[in-house]
């Protein structure tokens, strides 16, 4: 979760996006294994739940932002 408490909402949106991309980028990583190990399909189903936490957040700073 992005923790910028200091940073205002347009930042804070802008890094929550950005952290977002990033978890769909390592998630795309690794289903594109044939065969993940146990400890990589714990790591995609924990990245699943970030991605939903991120675009939760997403929403919230967009509606802050468009304020």
């Amino acid at each position: 979760m992005i923790r910028g408490h200091a940073l205002g909402p347009h930042e804070r949106l802008m890094a929550a996006e950005r952290e977002h991309r990033e978890l769909h980028a390592r998630l795309e990583e690794l289903h594109r294994r044939a065969h993940p190990t146990p400890t990589e399909q714990r790591e995609i189903a924990e990245i699943k739940k970030l991605k939903l936490r991120m675009k939760d957040e997403i929403s919230s700073l967009s509606r802050l932002h468009r304020r």
